[in-house]
């Protein structure tokens, strides 16, 4: 099965191809001081442009704001607009990946006091006897069964820190602290590298 394209690169892609040769060339003037003088001169397209910044890691999925400030300078307000809808794209799998790694935090650590959080995520008693009819024995599937039925009931608005402030509230002090490290540990992994000095 071929590999996915990664969606950052296909909207680096449709910013080039959106791109004239004039601003090609104001776009290589605003790079002068993070690109290297040689470099900036076997540069013929937009396509090896980005290439370059991405090699260089000015750019990137999870930085993209040196694209942001380029776009601005040349006033391409629908490109920007490009910009605008995958980062919303990319926030949203960022919700969802963090909201997967909090469930399977809680599932390792909240054990029987699962029914105690479910209340608090205002979920129905009858919902909850629900849950424990559908897996009587296994209690790790009860807390995320009741968790996915949290996440569906909220949809957009299920986010971890309502998870961790419905923790807390049930005196679950020790899974909240725990779910706001690993959040934080996510948070420093997505965040891009330090760019480096421009070489020639």
């Amino acid at each position: 099965m071929a590999a996915a394209v990664d969606p950052f690169l296909e909207l680096l892609h449709s910013v080039s191809v959106g791109l004239t040769s004039s601003e090609l060339t104001e776009l290589k003037f605003l790079c002068t001081g993070r690109v290297g003088k040689r470099k900036l001169e076997r540069v013929q397209s937009a396509h090896e442009l980005f290439s370059v910044l991405l090699e260089q890691g000015d750019l990137g999925a999870d930085y993209p704001e040196l694209l942001r400030e380029l776009l601005a300078s040349l006033r391409r307000h629908d490109l920007l607009r490009r910009l605008d809808d995958f980062e919303a794209g990319a926030g949203a799998a960022a919700a969802e990946e963090d909201l997967r790694a909090a469930f399977d935090v809680i599932c390792d650590n909240v054990g029987k006091d699962w029914r105690r959080l479910a209340r608090q995520l205002k979920i129905s008693d009858s919902k909850i006897d629900a849950i424990e009819e559908r897996y009587p024995r296994n209690l790790t599937e009860q807390v995320r069964e009741s968790l996915r039925t949290w996440k569906a009931a909220r949809r957009e608005d299920a986010t971890v820190p309502q998870l961790v402030v419905a923790l807390r509230a049930c005196k679950l002090n020790l899974v909240a602290d725990l779910l706001e490290e690993e959040q934080a540990r996510s948070l420093q992994n997505r965040n891009g590298p330090t760019s480096p000095m421009a070489g020639d």
